[in-house]
């Protein structure tokens, strides 16, 4: 199982982040998260030689699917998404899904709380964790579909990643654009919050 290179890109004016993830050995790759500079996801797979076989967002809110039809037009690519998050992508992803990419593969977690169909793609040691976890923080629970409780629940799997797991987030909203699990168990409020009435008490307030 080769592993997949990852390239992060910002990609708005609202701080969002874009993945290339790509199989170094067959140049086959997958587009994630375009947001609103999809051109720089296309212009970077063309440099490298990489076709983009695979469109996957963590979750459907606009800013990281405005760069979606650009993708999906200029790519051979196909749309792979939670159904709860946009309607009839091509291949629909839950928990346990898996996608080849290349000689690689990702790992869909479904983490629901931001949204009901917020998703992470997991690849060897890194995780691509769309606004469910971002460096320092998470995602806000007060928006359209968000549960509160939901995300506790999600955070909880995701500290339970092995420590060196590399973060790689929706937002840069931390002081630095990627971290670890280990580092989010150190500095991460909301990581730390022992129980799900004191993550409330601090994620709503």
């Amino acid at each position: 199982m080769a592993d997949l290179k990852i390239i992060q890109f910002p990609a708005s004016r609202m701080d969002n982040f874009s993945y290339l993830l790509y199989c170094p050995e067959t140049l086959t790759g997958a587009a994630i998260d375009p947001s609103m500079r999809p051109e720089l996801l296309l212009n970077k797979a063309a440099e490298l030689g990489v076709t983009i076989s695979l469109l996957l967002n963590t979750h459907g809110h606009q800013d990281h699917v405005a760069g979606n039809p650009l993708i999906l037009e200029q790519a051979t690519a196909k749309l792979a998404a939670h159904p709860d998050e946009l309607n009839n992508p091509d291949i629909p992803l839950t928990e346990g899904s898996r996608l080849d990419v290349g000689h690689g593969e990702i790992t869909v977690l479904h983490t629901p709380g931001h949204t009901p169909g917020s998703l992470v793609f997991k690849t060897g040691s890194n995780i691509i964790t769309g606004d469910t976890l971002f460096v320092s923080r998470c995602g806000r629970a007060d928006l359209p579909g968000s549960d509160v409780a939901l995300l506790y629940s999600s955070l909880q799997r995701l500290k339970a990643l092995p420590y060196q797991t590399k973060v790689f987030p929706g937002h840069d909203y931390g002081p630095t654009p990627t971290s670890t699990i280990g580092w989010e168990l150190e500095n991460n409020a909301f990581v730390k919050c022992p129980d799900l009435e004191s993550f409330i008490q601090l994620r709503m307030s």
